[in-house]
């Protein structure tokens, strides 16, 4: 199977145990999203209040044929009152990461977001430390805009991030 074998899909009850060791195991997390113990039951009311997919914000699994990747997700950012946008994110378990299949995972859910609903703006932030990351953004389209500093806080210090974007007009096939 090839990245081209990668689609998204809605998330289903049996992929909760999966999102949960995103928030109970460190080593599935690290090493950029573990801030330690959280919520253990985030997954599971989400789940229950709209099966993950709301108005303002949303979640998709990441899978390759039947083999479960990690998830990717999005929320609504406001600006103005009149005026809304996407932040965008994506968890990737350890043994799905460094193959390209974020990358095109990140491809997807540009594409969904932009045929789906009327934004012209799609962001995300990483840390400054994850050049993956950064390198599956500028291979998506993103564009980098600038360095936040000491914008988050974890293991024991604060540390920058690095935000990109994205724009409706950047796609030429989504115009």
């Amino acid at each position: 199977m090839s990245v081209d074998d990668v689609t998204l899909r809605p998330v289903a009850e049996d992929d909760l145990p999966v999102l949960d060791r995103f928030l109970t195991e460190p080593e599935t997390a690290t090493p950029f999203q573990w801030f330690g113990w959280r919520d253990p039951d985030r997954w599971r009311r989400k789940w229950a209040e709209n099966r993950m997919l709301g108005d303002d914000a949303g979640h998709l699994m990441v899978v390759r044929g039947e083999e479960r990747l990690g998830f990717v997700g999005w929320r609504k950012i406001r600006p103005t009152p009149s005026t809304y946008y996407w932040n965008m994110g994506i968890g990737l378990l350890p043994e799905a990461r460094g193959k390209g299949w974020g990358t095109e995972a990140h491809r997807q859910l540009v594409r969904y977001l932009f045929a789906h609903t009327p934004v012209v703006r799609i962001e995300a932030d990483t840390e400054a430390e994850n050049i993956a990351e950064q390198r599956a953004l500028e291979k998506t389209g993103f564009t980098r805009e600038g360095v936040l500093r000491s914008v988050s806080f974890r293991d024991g210090r604060w540390r920058d991030g690095v935000r990109y974007s994205i724009l409706r007009d950047d796609l030429p096939e989504v115009r």
